[in-house]
């Protein structure tokens, strides 16, 4: 066998994308190219990597080993070069990270300080809901994972960030009848949810299960700025992350309901696989966080404990 690291490079994206077109586009090749090199590269087993059956390309079974062992050879040359950079005192290569949609008011935070200190790393951030983003790691196409619901199927390892609160809110045009309103309350208004496989869904049923509250869904929306600005609308009341609704509470747009055992906590917290062997770069992010994170939270995330409920 003679197969090369751009034949791995090219095989283990087509298994990703299940597509040679998607392949091509995220390895800027053309289609063309990547059919050779697919061809070349499968023309060195006597067993099938993979097969198309109408315009569907699928892999086999022994496709999809062959698959996980190029990773972990292509994971381990990129292993080489890493080290080979540290050596040199610098650290260099790409950061991939998968976070939930509300995350994106809170990762950046926590990576900017890492990017100054090492500029010659790039960063993809994907975001996303949170069935994405395990998806992402399932797939072992991302270093790490921002979420705040941890995965029930899924071994990881964590590092907490940031404490999460959820409220009840409304827009500007919400009179407070009381001081505080009891959880039946949530019977009576009409409520706004995230779509399936969001973590702020998963928060907000699991509150409405445990309470027994049997809630009138009004509108579903894909996302909380969707769900911000529908509750800013007046379209209805939500339960959503404080995080991203900073700049909405201070001009007035966003009323928050003071309510029965509300907020609610969850945690930020940056998963990863258990077991997983980490790039050095993901090494240095970890210590990086360790050794800054509550800095971060007082520079950048103290006014959270300055918001006043109505």
């Amino acid at each position: 066998m003679n197969y090369t690291l751009h034949q791995l490079q090219v095989f283990t994206r087509v298994v990703q994308t299940k597509s040679i077109t998607k392949a091509a586009q995220e390895l800027f090749l053309t289609q063309p190219a990547v059919s050779i090199q697919l061809k070349n590269f499968q023309d060195q087993f006597e067993i099938p990597l993979t097969e198309v059956l109408g315009r569907q390309l699928y892999v086999t079974q022994f496709g999809n080993e062959i698959a996980q062992i190029a990773e972990e050879i292509l994971q381990q040359v990129e292993m080489i070069n890493y080290k080979t950079e540290a050596y040199k005192g610098i650290l260099s290569g790409r950061l991939k990270i998968a976070v939930v949609s509300t995350g994106k008011y809170v990762m950046p935070y926590f990576l900017s300080g890492f990017l100054k200190k090492y500029p010659e790393i790039d960063l993809t951030m994907e975001v996303t809901n949170k069935s994405s983003v395990l998806r992402s790691m399932e797939d072992n196409e991302v270093d790490f994972g921002l979420v705040s619901v941890l995965p029930e199927k899924l071994n990881v390892e964590e590092e907490i960030l940031l404490e999460n609160k959820l409220y009840l809110v409304g827009n500007h045009e919400h009179v407070a009848a009381q001081k505080e309103y009891k959880k039946d309350v949530f019977s009576k208004l009409p409520m706004i949810y995230r779509e399936q496989g969001s973590a702020t869904r998963t928060i907000m049923e699991g509150f409405f299960e445990r309470s027994k509250i049997i809630v009138s869904k009004k509108i579903e929306l894909t996302s909380n700025e969707a769900v911000k600005q529908a509750v800013i609308a007046g379209l209805g009341y939500s339960i959503m992350p404080l995080i991203g609704l900073r700049n909405e509470i201070k001009s007035g747009e966003v009323q928050i309901l003071t309510t029965e055992n509300f907020p609610i906590r969850s945690q930020w917290r940056l998963i990863w696989l258990e077991n997983k062997k980490l790039s050095p770069i993901s090494l240095a992010y970890l210590e990086y966080l360790r050794e800054n994170k509550y800095k971060i939270i007082e520079d950048s995330f103290s006014w959270i404990n300055t918001v006043h409920s109505q």
